[in-house]
């Protein structure tokens, strides 16, 4: 499975609930933080959901 590098660009401010939870459940918490995760149907969906808060890599 190929692996995706996810990267919090814009702030989670005046962000709704469901779209900080996800980025929680992404594992990103700060600003220009980055996580690296499996590139499944789940974590795309979510990535999806904030995408206008993210940048997304494929390795």
């Amino acid at each position: 499975m190929a692996k995706i590098r996810v990267t919090q660009v814009k702030s989670r401010i005046d962000q709704t609930k469901r779209q900080k939870a996800t980025l929680d459940a992404l594992g990103l918490t700060k600003m220009h933080r980055t996580v690296e995760h499996e590139a499944t149907p789940q974590i795309l969906g979510m990535v999806e959901k904030v995408k206008h808060l993210v940048v997304v890599e494929t390795l």
